[in-house]
């Protein structure tokens, strides 16, 4: 088709008309996988309901094939540590600075752990309160500095489902204490959502039921598309 009168043919880039989001291009390969996850796991359910579906309605052992789902599993997994691997290499200078931040960070907690630490054991001495025996051996610092990071993915992910803007609010106070980057909560949140889908097809490929199994690994879609909107997030590492 001519172009119009005053008209030009002019070419045009998708990332002259929209800037991609940051989160996207770091984490290009495993968005991409992601979705195609998704696709993957309603094709597989979709075929187990068809089978049942096209039998006949007085049939009660209808044969259906569940391998699909065995293999979805056991292929979902490698899947999603091929697309890190494959966006950790695509972007060599994000992953040199994320590993400077996660030692930064992580010196941090410990720090502000080992503060707490004292803290309440000068607080014990004051009040000369016997401690109780323990069975079980205290956290170590670098467990607590873990598991500090773990909670604020967790807690993100609840707050990202109830209430987006208190999520990204939260997430800003977080990192304004030098303990967490926005990024890492994020990337916690994300990790946190794709387990929960890859452990929803774990208990797919278990199931005996054909109706059920499907149903489950339905399941697994809705964390995989959780995830894909975590992944996708961008947020500013601190409120103005």
């Amino acid at each position: 088709m001519d172009p119009l009168p005053g008209q030009g043919m002019v070419e045009v880039t998708v990332q002259s008309c929209v800037e991609p989001l940051a989160r996207r291009r770091r984490h290009a390969w495993l968005l991409a996988t992601l979705t195609e996850l998704i696709g993957d796991c309603a094709q597989a359910a979709g075929e187990v309901y068809r089978s049942l579906a096209e039998a006949p309605p007085t049939r009660s052992d209808v044969p259906v094939n569940l391998g699909v789902l065995a293999g979805l599993y056991q292929s979902a997994s490698s899947r999603v540590d091929t697309a890190r691997a494959q966006d950790a290499a695509r972007r060599p200078s994000s992953v040199t600075r994320e590993k400077e931040e996660d030692e930064r960070t992580f010196a941090a907690r410990c720090a502000t752990t080992e503060a707490e630490r004292v803290l309440v054991q000068a607080e014990d001495e004051d009040t000369k309160a016997p401690e109780p025996p323990r069975m079980i051996p205290s956290q170590t610092l670098t467990q607590c500095a873990a598991i500090a990071l773990e909670d604020a993915g967790a807690d993100f992910l609840t707050e990202l489902l109830d209430d987006p803007v208190q999520a990204v609010k939260r997430a800003q106070e977080l990192a304004s204490t030098g303990e967490f980057t926005v990024d890492q909560i994020i990337d916690e949140a994300s990790d946190t959502a794709v387990l929960c889908g890859l452990l929803s097809l774990h208990e797919a490929q278990r199931e005996t039921d054909p109706s059920t199994a499907a149903a489950t690994c339905l399941t697994a879609t809705r964390h995989f598309a959780l995830a894909v909107t975590v992944v996708s997030i961008d947020v500013p590492a601190a409120t103005p």
